[in-house]
């Protein structure tokens, strides 16, 4: 294939057609990888060299035979490092599990995706124990944005190596969570797509948790369709296939300028008005008014809320022996929870239940809701060197995305920023469970507005 950034529809028609192979596609990867001018040392914890090949032998000789499991059959894929691998120690993008046990088995969206015959090329870097929508590691160093490399750029969070994975070839696609935003923070800020489901679409069961009521299990790719072929498998209906068609003319679409339009950046501002633009003029009825019980979701995780009390419940035992080799920064934010009582967190689950309810009764009129990612886009890494330069940065970046994790709720980060410049992320929120319908929504209004080209 010419194409270096293909689709998994695109990969998965010149498999069947015998265009390619899974061998060819894992090599590419596999460069991509080992170029020593590229990112795959701090993208890639762990790479399965010799796993990945011989599992893409083994795919080619069942496609030869007819007996592919599924059209993705020989697709790259790369693993967060969160997620249980049989005999693979998860580590969480941390020193402090280096030397635990390894996995008797693989997490169940790992084995889903073996078993449609998706290859995993290794795992990716991350924000310490998930905990940061910046993307820093100061244990394994922090993968460059693909845009703007000569400067330095922030990744985004958590998930930073699963999104420059697929910005850079390294992967065809990756598996990632977000708890916060952390598929969607580094999709944005890295010019690629990414997907949160609803929280319990996807078992979390072999992934290492960081707030169990939140964490939700999520792809990345190269768009919208992508995310919807990887979430079928995930979500156990690999029937379902892509992004079910859908026309932009007369989508219904919120756009409330509360709180999640405030100190954007001008590229972000940009952009967000040139994707509406784009979309009213292609027919979609776009509603402006405010949403007042946006502003109260920050407040019902003021002191950290819901977040750093499970993440100190599940931490404070290594803290007590461990602490000093956490990322200084992530401690702190764990060791936060110390201060919530019970009866706090049964005030935010129950401000939570309550402010979920007015969000989706206030969706319900509309197909989606959508608005910036982030509102800015990547800054140097220079900026975040600072201790409340970091702080500041980190909360700002996870404004927008948070809102849907505390809503209970969907959402697709799609690129609608203008070829050749900064990455801006579209968000195109949907109500819970409401998954495939968001995902043809977000496929739709990708058409309109998505950039042509890589970062």
């Amino acid at each position: 294939m010419t194409d270096r950034t293909p689709t998994l529809g695109a990969l998965a028609r010149a498999l069947d057609s015998g265009e390619t192979t899974s061998r060819t596609l894992v090599e590419n990867c596999l460069e991509r990888i080992a170029d020593p001018a590229g990112e795959g040392p701090r993208v890639y914890l762990t790479t399965h060299v010799a796993a990945a090949r011989a599992a893409a032998d083994a795919v080619d000789r069942m496609r030869a035979a007819g007996l592919a499991p599924h059209p993705l059959a020989g697709v790259a894929i790369s693993v967060k490092d969160l997620f249980d691998e049989a005999a693979q120690v998860t580590t969480a993008g941390s020193r402090v599990l280096a030397d635990a046990a390894p996995a008797g088995r693989d997490a169940v969206a790992v084995a889903r995706l073996r078993a449609a015959g998706l290859v995993v090329l290794g795992r990716t870097n991350m924000s310490e124990f998930a905990f940061s929508g910046v993307g820093l590691n100061p244990h394994h160093g922090t993968p460059r944005n693909p845009w703007d490399r000569a400067t330095g750029r922030i990744p985004g969070g958590s998930s930073s190596g699963a999104a420059v994975s697929v910005a850079d070839g390294m992967a065809h696609a990756a598996l990632g969570t977000d708890t916060g935003g952390s598929c969607r923070i580094p999709a944005a800020l890295c010019g690629v797509t990414g997907f949160k489901p609803t929280a319990r679409r996807v078992p979390t069961r072999g992934v290492f948790p960081l707030s169990p009521t939140l964490d939700s299990v999520g792809p990345l790719g190269r768009s919208v369709d992508c995310c919807a072929r990887l979430d079928a498998i995930l979500s156990g209906r690999a029937e379902d296939g892509g992004a079910a068609p859908v026309e932009v003319a007369g989508l219904r679409l919120g756009a409330p300028p509360t709180t999640v339009l405030e100190d954007l950046d001008e590229s972000v501002a940009r952009a967000f008005d040139r994707a509406l633009g784009r979309l009213s003029a292609a027919g979609a009825r776009i509603d402006t008014r405010p949403l007042p019980m946006l502003r109260e979701a920050a407040g019902i995780h003021a002191g950290g809320g819901i977040v750093v009390a499970e993440a100190f419940a599940m931490h404070r035992g290594r803290l007590a022996v461990a602490g000093d080799a956490y990322d200084p920064r992530v401690r702190q934010r764990i060791e936060a929870g110390a201060a919530m009582g019970a009866a706090d967190l049964v005030d935010v689950l129950r401000a939570r239940a309550d402010l979920g309810g007015r969000f989706h009764a206030a969706l319900a009129p509309f197909d989606a809701m959508v608005w910036p990612t982030a509102p800015m886009v990547a800054p140097p890494l220079d900026a975040v060197r600072a201790d409340a330069d970091f702080r500041r940065i980190n909360m700002r970046l996870l404004r927008n995305t948070a809102i849907v994790n505390a809503m209970d709720a969907c959402a697709v980060s799609l690129p609608c920023h203008e070829p050749g410049t900064a990455p801006v992320g579209l968000m195109v929120t949907g109500g819970h469970g409401a998954d495939r319908r968001t995902l043809s929504v977000a496929a739709a209004i990708e058409a309109v507005v998505a950039s042509e080209g890589p970062p």
